[in-house]
């Protein structure tokens, strides 16, 4: 429906207003719900943890005016949150659309004195049509569809009951919509029974996949087992979390999502659901995952040495590319559910924004005299208040600045670490020596964005000095006849810890990777004439100059007749050599890491006739 169209259904409003119990089923329309007072919101009424629900509360009272509160229109039945604020494809029968009905039943709830929507009638009866189209659409097993009508979604079922069972308990709170909640009771009861059925192959699939969608189904049923106590259905939950303690996790220490691993849903979406779960159940067996998730987390974050943040190992990563994490991250935050890990596990420390810096942050934003921006549309996430009532436990800087210290990398100055996962035949290989930190992957690719062979180079003065991208064009790798190696599933053997062979599976490149002291070499044998590619991380304050004399200026490409590339970052020296001269172009990019901007992907790339040997030293 359009937005023009949408404005007129919503004009047609009765003058009436609610009472606390529910409305009859095609109602001729409901009352809008007022906008903000002007001036409002006030910054300074937020406490600390609450700063997070300002911007929902900007959008609050479009996203519930946008509720269809009329006769069915052109396929829009009544009580669907139309207006596309919530999850694709924005239609009727996603019930994931559906799920702010736990953002206006949090504000109907919770007294705030900067919340005006405290028992509002209006945003009760909204919020009670959207429940009934919410409840409508769950499926006669229990389940909840996403992307076609009568779908069994995993995501869309196990994100469900736990906001269903946050929206119940809200009601609970506010003693609203009685009939209601005995319609949430006897929806959560099935789905749950739907959920943890372990016959379910739905969710418990063989090979188990999307880990964090299973995990927040089982965190929302170990809610709804709060509200709705049952001795059977609490056997059934213990079973399932022992079934993600064994099967949601690879031996490399990271969460399958779906069959690889991912920094950002494994950071951001399921660490959060496993805190959760671990809230709610105290599951020693949860805080075990958690710190082998830490251990292999600190393998692949590379601190940057002036502590403005991280570069993550993001071009293994299965479905998502996040880059970096600045090192203060504000509101809102996705990780924060994650901190309550941090006492059990203290290495997590070293991955959240330390206490002092987050109390600074936020008292920055509530001194700060500029409007609270509006979310935009599809940048709601419901999570991040739906998390906030559990509040933080963030570590202090000195318990931050003490568990970077004990990062592998930091910590030692020389070891070989492989990290396999049968499945695919994974190899994560992390090679730390004196002059720097190395890391690569071979075996099977789990996703296109997925880049194979070396991955990143970091120097424990100048940081990140080779990072490779989620691209063809931006990964670290020979490119033969448009095709760059790291696109295929590389296939390695490793006949010490200091070297590694690999190749294509049709042997068109073969790659000898020779680790030093202070030197990473690479010796390839190509089918064909090929270009040597090596994504440069350069700041604007390096001086970069090929052997031939020629500068290349920060942000700025080169092209050069040389054997050589030198970069001089501060006290650090990392020179790039290559087998003889050769026309070589350093070009930059468009791609810079964290808040600063600082840090700029140029790519380096060195034509050759089929055979060519790169070395990488470093000197600081």
């Amino acid at each position: 429906m359009s937005l023009k169209r949408r404005t007129v259904l919503l004009g047609a409003v009765a003058a009436t207003t609610m009472t606390s119990m529910s409305i009859p089923a095609r109602a001729a329309g409901l009352p809008l719900l007022a906008g903000l007072p002007a001036g409002a919101p006030d910054r300074g009424l937020f406490a600390p943890g609450e700063q997070r629900f300002a911007p929902y509360l900007v959008i609050l009272a479009p996203m519930a005016n946008d509720i269809v509160t009329s006769d069915t229109v052109d396929g829009d039945p009544y009580g669907f949150m139309a207006g596309g604020w919530w999850r694709t494809p924005a239609q009727p029968y996603n019930s994931r659309v559906q799920e702010h009905v736990f953002t206006l039943s949090w504000f109907y709830a919770n007294k705030r004195a900067w919340n005006p929507y405290y028992r509002d009638d209006a945003l009760l009866g909204r919020l009670d049509a959207a429940l009934q189209h919410y409840i409508g659409l769950q499926n006669p097993d229990g389940s909840w569809p996403e992307y076609h009508p009568g779908e069994q979604g995993k995501a869309s079922s196990g994100f469900g009951i736990g906001y269903l069972a946050k929206t119940l308990a809200n009601l609970r709170q506010a003693n609203a919509l009685p009939g209601r909640q005995a319609q949430l009771e006897v929806a959560l009861r099935k789905g749950v029974d739907w959920y943890l059925d372990p016959g379910n192959s739905v969710v418990w699939d063989d090979p188990f996949e999307y880990t964090n969608q299973a995990t927040a189904g089982v965190a929302g049923s170990a809610l709804t087992l709060k509200l709705l106590p049952d001795h059977d259905r609490s056997l059934k939950l213990q079973d399932r979390i022992r079934f993600i303690a064994k099967w949601a996790q690879s031996p490399a220490g990271f969460f399958y999502d779906p069959r690889g691993m991912d920094i950002n849903y494994n950071f951001e979406v399921m660490l959060p659901e496993l805190a959760e779960l671990y809230l709610l159940t105290r599951n020693p067996q949860l805080a075990t995952m958690a710190r082998r998730f830490a251990d292999w987390f600190g393998y692949n974050l590379l601190r940057e040495p002036d502590g403005s943040g991280w570069l993550t190992y993001y071009a293994v990563s299965d479905r998502t590319a996040e880059a970096f994490y600045d090192d203060v991250i504000p509101d809102p935050d996705r990780t924060i559910l994650g901190s309550h890990f941090v006492p059990v596990v203290p290495d997590l420390g070293a991955f959240f924004t330390s206490r002092e810096d987050q109390t600074a942050s936020r008292q920055a934003w509530a001194a700060d005299p500029a409007p609270v921006p509006a979310l935009a549309k599809q940048d709601t996430s419901p999570r991040i208040i739906a998390h906030a009532p559990y509040g933080e436990t963030m570590p202090t800087r000195a318990a931050k600045e003490a568990a970077i210290a004990r990062l592998p990398y930091l910590r030692s100055d020389h070891f070989t670490e492989r990290r396999h996962d049968d499945y695919g035949n994974q190899d994560y290989l992390y090679v730390r020596r004196p002059g720097l930190y190395l890391g690569a992957f071979f075996g099977d690719r789990q996703g296109s964005g997925v880049k194979a062979g070396t991955g990143f180079l970091w120097h424990p003065v100048a940081g990140t000095v080779i990072h490779a991208q989620q691209t063809a064009t931006g990964a670290w790798a020979t490119v033969l006849g448009g095709k760059a190696d790291a696109e295929t599933n590389l296939v390695a053997t490793y006949p010490s810890n200091d070297l590694v062979r690999y190749h294509t599976p049709d042997g068109s490149v073969a790659t000898e990777l020779l680790v030093g002291p202070n030197s990473v070499s690479r010796r390839v044998t190509a089918t064909g004439a090929a270009t040597e590619q090596i994504p440069l991380v350069l700041q604007p304050d390096d001086e970069v100059v090929f052997s031939d004399g020629t500068v290349v200026p920060y942000n700025q490409s080169r092209t050069a007749t040389a054997d050589g590339l030198v970069i001089r970052r501060g006290k650090a020296t990392i020179t790039i050599t290559w087998s003889s001269p050769r026309t070589a172009t350093v070009s930059t990019s468009s791609r810079t890491y964290l808040r600063d901007a600082r840090r700029r992907i140029h790519v380096l790339r060195i034509p050759h006739d089929g055979n060519l040997e790169t070395v990488v030293r470093t000197v600081s």
